[in-house]
């Protein structure tokens, strides 16, 4: 198990040993808010878009639940007729950058999370690590009303009109302490000061989602394999993603009880050798992981064991759609 995992674990279960790991944090806070500063104050340069900016991003490391979020959001804009397109950092992509991402993009070189994006709703998207360069490359390809970030609510270099928060209330905030110690990017005040979207079945707020779970389909279709899920048969559950054990909740929620979880880190490079058990039972993964593992099969044609998707969606609340109108609205969209 790397030190990144144990860490992980141990933010999971608020392992009392992290308290060695307070100094760093205290450094890492620290440098956060200087950079914060630098930015605010104007010695650092900020960017302004030609269009207006929203960024949909969290305050703790791991996963929240904002792509599909995002997804969503891009769909229903679609739906209205609003030219949005989408720019994310393409973590895990090798480049070069930036650069648009198409259908035909792979994640090796543009990334796991832009892939799946587009994938789901063929939206304008550019990567790169500078988010400005990925702008005015979107903008040169196309004409656009509106742009959102998958994720960059830290990246201060870029001006945002627009900014929304998930907060996974099935994950909460943990020991509520920054990294190291805990897996906070920022206080826990700054949620204040933009819009949170609670993710959560039963929530507090009127603006939330939750992630509703559609029919398993099988990524490895071939000659004589039933295209029937069973939920009753024993698992491997292959995830590389920020919070392995939303996923497990999913499995739970549509009856698959028997499984073994092997986990990867987030935006894990697969390995065919990753996929090799002792038995025959099946492969159950996240849509995020099988993106990345489409590419593998098709190198390794040979490879015979089911592998089944389980696809989510996000629903929103009425809330949510109607702010999303009100603050297009202001911003002179729609």
């Amino acid at each position: 198990m790397s030190v990144a995992q144990i860490i992980q674990n141990a933010w999971n279960k608020k392992a009392k040993w992290l308290i060695v790991l307070r100094p760093l944090s205290w450094l890492y806070q620290s440098g956060f808010a200087v950079n914060k500063w630098l930015y605010s104050s104007g010695i650092k340069k900020t960017y302004k878009a030609p269009i207006p900016v929203m960024i949909i991003g969290n305050i703790t490391v791991g996963g929240s639940g904002k792509t599909p979020l995002l997804i969503q959001l891009v769909k229903y804009l679609q739906q209205n007729q609003i030219r949005v397109g989408v720019i994310s950092r393409g973590y895990g992509g090798k480049g070069p950058f930036p650069a648009l991402v198409t259908l035909d993009s792979v994640p090796e070189t543009h990334g796991d999370e832009p892939c799946l994006i587009v994938q789901s709703t063929d939206v304008p998207m550019a990567v790169g690590s500078s988010r400005q360069d990925s702008i005015v490359l979107l903008l040169k390809n196309y004409d656009l009303d509106f742009i959102i970030s998958d994720d960059g609510l830290q990246h201060w270099a870029l001006e945002r009109q627009l900014e929304w928060i998930v907060l996974d209330n099935n994950r909460g905030l943990g020991n509520q302490k920054m990294l190291p110690e805990g897996y906070l990017r920022e206080p826990v005040s700054r949620l204040k000061n933009s819009t949170v979207i609670e993710h959560a079945h039963q929530p507090l707020s009127n603006l939330n989602m939750h992630l509703e779970v559609a029919e398993p389909y099988l990524l490895n279709p071939s000659f004589g394999q039933s295209d029937r899920f069973d939920s009753q048969q024993a698992y491997y559950a292959v995830v590389g993603i920020g919070f392995p054990q939303r996923f497990y909740h999913t499995l739970e929620s549509i009856g698959v009880y028997q499984f073994q979880c092997h986990e990867f880190p987030d935006h894990h490079d697969y390995e065919i050798d990753d996929l090799q058990f002792e038995d025959t039972n099946p492969i159950i993964t996240t849509e995020k992981d099988a993106v990345k593992l489409l590419p593998l099969l098709k190198k390794h044609s040979s490879f015979s064991r089911e592998i089944w998707v389980v696809p989510v969606e996000a629903v929103l609340s009425e809330e949510c759609y109607q702010l999303l109108r009100q603050q297009l609205t202001q911003l002179g969209i729609g």
